[in-house]
């Protein structure tokens, strides 16, 4: 797969779209795959609220601190997420790409996510770095007002983390995430 200036290939954009039509298929310890629908929420603005890193700040109840920055000629963000105590947060140093893609007369918006490494953000002594981060969000209608959404997440926090994060994050955390996101876009949308 060819990585045009740290970006992704047409191939992998065309796997996220594909995944919308896969249900239920086995992941490992640190992979989630959700699928769902967000009612009432437009495909298009969903895409721009899940790439809005300053509007994420506001709604994201983890997000520690969140931004981007131009390093060697690309666009890298820094993201460190809160964990509960007495556990040291995570960071991610990653890169990102949208496209808006049309598959058989269907707009899907995917936005494709993986962790890189760069000078120029380097890693804290008190803050464990998350080296190895996949992700991937597919967008489209629902046929109605609303969104059908794929998004596969994998990372791997590094350290010891206790059974009962692993599962509540499995349970609760990604699910929780998307209903965050619907909230917030509903929000997005009386504030444009």
């Amino acid at each position: 797969m060819e990585h045009a200036c740290g970006g992704f290939s047409g191939e992998e954009f065309q796997k996220a779209c594909e995944e919308l039509q896969q249900f239920g298929r086995q992941t490992g310890l640190y992979e989630y795959k959700v699928f769902g629908v967000l009612d009432n929420c437009p495909p298009a603005v969903l895409a721009d609220v899940y790439m809005d890193l300053d509007y994420r700040k506001q709604w994201d109840q983890f997000v520690k601190e969140l931004y981007e920055k131009e390093c060697n000629g690309k666009t890298v963000v820094y993201w460190q997420v809160k964990y509960p105590f007495p556990m040291s947060n995570r960071d991610y140093v990653y890169i990102r790409q949208r496209r808006d893609l049309d598959m058989d007369g269907q707009k899907i918006h995917v936005v494709l996510a993986q962790s890189t490494s760069v000078p120029q953000i380097p890693e804290r002594s008190d803050v464990v770095r998350v080296n190895q981060y996949k992700q991937s969000l597919a967008i489209e209608s629902d046929g109605k007002k609303g969104s059908k959404v794929f998004m596969y997440y994998f990372d791997n926090p590094g350290g010891q983390i206790p059974s009962w994060l692993i599962n509540w994050v499995a349970k609760n955390g990604v699910p929780n995430f998307l209903k965050d996101m619907a909230k917030a876009c509903q929000n997005y949308l009386k504030k444009t």
